[in-house]
């Protein structure tokens, strides 16, 4: 008899890893008597931040392009070691993350000087966990409807300042949990990121519905609609980058035509006392 070929996919090697695992070395509950050794598909999908449905059909291959993210999520929920979270990644076609990524905690002082520069652009450095770290005083004065200017995550789902702010509520919640999802493919292990989406996920579920969505979009060039208490309404373009040297951190520019009606109103806000106040 022919031996049969053996079974080189992901699901079969998350199979074989879910076997080999017991709940107790990983922090959960034994749970009684099991029909089969180690995890159960539940307990593999709580660990890994999926949905049971998302990791059933993944194991059983009828899910055969999972993101980084959701690789990373059950590499670190399995602990897995570096050569198994590699192959995991490989199976999938994908290349895994550094391990471990930490993220910059601060912005440079150059930083906040070339942001305190820019007078007519509204300007502010990011965090993964999309913490503000440094603003300009435009950038103080467009988000001045919110109390405090500290957290794009917890404003838009937090503040209810943020539906009569976005234009588009639904589209920037949209957008917002999907450039958080994308952060974790590098910076998942972050603590402070854990703690936002953790805490969101536990206050909100709006928040709660998006993330379980698994949208992922990085910055680049977007387009912003907001209504300001002050001036009405602002349409800018928003450029993100990348800041070099600076870990996982990114900076966002605000941009408008010259003479539009947001830059009339952009001129009006730079004349008026801020009262967001920055993280």
């Amino acid at each position: 008899m022919t031996p049969s070929a053996p079974d080189l996919t992901l699901g079969a090697y998350l199979r074989a890893v879910r076997s080999r695992l017991s709940p107790e070395t990983l922090g959960l509950p034994a749970g009684g008597l099991r029909r089969v050794a180690g995890l159960r598909r539940e307990e593999v999908a709580v660990l890994g931040g999926l949905s049971v449905d998302y990791y059933t059909r993944l194991e059983q291959g009828r899910e055969v392009s999972p993101g980084t993210a959701v690789l990373q999520g059950i590499a670190d929920g399995l602990e897995l070691d570096d050569d198994e979270r590699e192959h995991l990644f490989t199976l999938a076609g994908l290349v895994a993350p550094p391990r471990g990524a930490r993220p910059a905690t601060s912005a440079t002082p150059a930083l906040g000087q070339l942001l305190d520069s820019w007078s007519a652009h509204p300007a502010f450095v990011i965090d993964p966990a999309h913490d503000v770290l440094a603003a300009n005083a435009l950038a103080r004065a467009v988000y001045a409807p919110f109390g405090h200017f500290d957290n794009l995550v917890r404003m838009m789902f937090a503040d209810p300042a943020a539906e009569r702010f976005h234009a588009d509520w639904a589209r920037a919640a949209d957008a917002t949990v999907a450039s958080l999802r994308a952060a974790t493919a590098e910076f998942g292990g972050d603590p402070r990121l854990q703690d936002v989406i953790a805490t969101m996920r536990g206050t909100s579920a709006a928040f709660d519905e998006r993330w379980s969505a698994q949208r992922v979009l990085r910055k680049t060039v977007t387009a912003k609609r907001f209504v300001h208490d002050a001036v009405g309404r602002l349409e800018f373009d928003a450029h993100t980058f990348a800041v070099q040297g600076s870990p996982g951190l990114q900076l966002v520019v605000y941009s408008c035509p010259p003479g539009s009606a947001t830059a009339q109103a952009l001129t009006l806000l730079s004349a008026t006392p801020t009262s967001a106040r920055a993280r």
